[in-house]
């Protein structure tokens, strides 16, 4: 879709459902939002809606920021932890590695 040929009250609807739509376990949804979003909240020149859309796109960056820091903090956690962890760290692996390399 070309955002130019939207209306900025369509704009600003699509963008908070987008914002939305980052809460119900979709965080890939704020990073979209932030990236498509950028130029209108950004680089164009001021209109009505702006103002909201921008607040949308910054906590699209923040919740994408915070959903990947999190990620690689468990992913980093659990790589280096699984084999300590015992029976807990096989039971919520998918794959089960052999020894302890």
């Amino acid at each position: 879709m070309d955002l130019a040929k939207v209306k900025d009250e369509d704009k600003l609807q699509l963008c908070r459902k987008y914002w939305i739509g980052g809460f119900v376990f979709l965080p890939f949804l704020w990073f979209v939002n932030a990236c498509w979003f950028f130029n209108e909240a950004f680089r164009k020149p001021a209109y009505a809606e702006q103002k909201m859309i921008r607040s949308y796109v910054i906590r699209s960056m923040i919740g994408t920021v915070v959903w990947v820091g999190g990620v690689v903090a468990w992913v980093t956690i659990f790589q280096l932890k699984r084999a300590s962890w015992g029976a807990a760290g096989d039971s919520i692996s998918f794959v089960i590695p052999k020894g302890y390399a």
